[in-house]
């Protein structure tokens, strides 16, 4: 006999689909708790079931092999229409089952006893509960560990929904500050192309590269791990394409990072330290020249050490002395600054063949 709808089906189905649980893969969390519930109650199978709209889904099993069968054998779909535990001795006495062919097969399910999974809101997602293929009856103490192991269930149930909406708020937080950050920066660049005072546009640039430095490292955080660190090689990829948006056509960016994640605070202090080599590089070594090279690097030591190597082959040291300007002089404490906070020891060189920067310093 297949069982009655639950007389709140729709409101049900959609807590089940808050939950997430449906089709996920196995855990071990949940085998644990099956295994454990057959060895305490002494029966072959255990079942995390859940009961969809068509079909009872497994999240965990042992005795079974599959990972769902159809509602209309479900011995579940009538259980979480009954009280919050439900035990069968003999499925075959029971009206219910008497023409249900997973009882009647040779060997037939002919014992059951449940424990309903019960949502926040007070409707059943499925119960745990444990099967064998012979009549019987468990303890008071095998009843007892049944209902706490489904808390227990539930309990997990509950914590996987809440770190799935954090992460689905944190999700729509991220993309409206990398929103915001994209448009801002369009906004400065749009400004750009009408200001004719270049220590206005000096300052409006060394802006939109902080932002789009921002907006490249706030990307990979996004991307990185609980920890909060940030994978190198990415972050100077996406980084690297920011700044050739406003890189002359003739003038080529190469990098090369090792494998390497660095805490936040480390990559942002890269960030403005590359920003600001390329910047100086394009105004000043290539300031009347159509084409030309920058070269990054990134590289990792045995001993936890980083070296930071930039360099152009632009004007160099042959370049006229620049003319004094308070924004340069800005761009030069920030290199500075960050450089210290990296605990790191920095050379800042022109030579003949172009401008060289070098930056060691440990990841400790």
């Amino acid at each position: 006999m297949r069982a009655e709808k639950h007389p709140q089906q729709s409101d049900r189905l959609r807590s089940l689909e808050r939950y997430g649980i449906l089709d996920t893969p196995r855990e071990s969390d949940y085998d644990q708790i099956v295994e454990l519930a057959s060895q305490i109650c002494e029966t072959p199978i255990s079942v995390i079931n859940i009961i969809d709209e068509s079909r009872q889904w497994f999240k965990a099993e042992v005795g079974l092999g599959v990972r769902e069968t159809p509602v209309e054998t479900s011995i579940c779909s009538h259980v979480i229409l009954q009280d919050d535990f439900v035990e069968i001795p003999d499925t075959l006495a029971d009206p219910r089952m008497a023409d249900n062919p997973l009882c009647l097969d040779d060997p037939g399910l002919r014992f059951y006893a449940g424990a309903r999974l019960i949502g926040s809101d007070g409707l059943p997602l499925g119960t745990l509960c444990v099967l064998d293929n012979h009549p019987r009856s468990l303890t008071d103490l095998q009843r007892k560990a049944l209902r706490v192991l489904a808390k227990q269930v539930m309990k997990q149930f509950e914590l996987q929904r809440a770190l799935r909406n954090e992460e689905i708020l944190r999700a729509e937080m991220d993309h409206r500050i990398k929103n915001s950050l994209q448009a801002t920066s369009s906004m400065i660049r749009l400004y750009l192309r009408n200001v004719e005072d270049e220590t206005a546009r000096d300052a409006l640039s060394a802006v939109q590269r902080r932002i789009d430095g921002m907006s490249a490292l706030h990307e990979q955080l996004q991307n990185s791990s609980a920890s909060g660190r940030v994978e190198m090689n990415a972050y100077i990829d996406q980084l690297m394409e920011s700044l050739r948006v406003t890189t002359p056509h003739g003038i080529v960016l190469n990098h090369t990072v090792d494998p390497v994640s660095l805490p936040f605070s480390f990559a942002s202090d890269i960030g403005i330290i590359l920003s600001e080599f390329v910047a100086n590089s394009i105004k000043h070594g290539f300031k009347d020249r159509d084409t030309g090279k920058i070269n990054i690097q990134l590289t990792s030591a045995d001993d936890n050490s980083l070296q930071l190597v930039a360099s152009d082959n632009g004007a160099g040291s042959t370049a006229p002395p620049p003319e004094p300007s308070k924004i340069g002089g800005i761009g030069s404490s920030l290199v500075a600054a960050a450089a210290s906070k990296l605990g790191g020891t920095l050379s800042n060189d022109l030579t003949p063949d172009g401008a060289r920067l070098n930056l060691l310093f440990d990841t400790h």
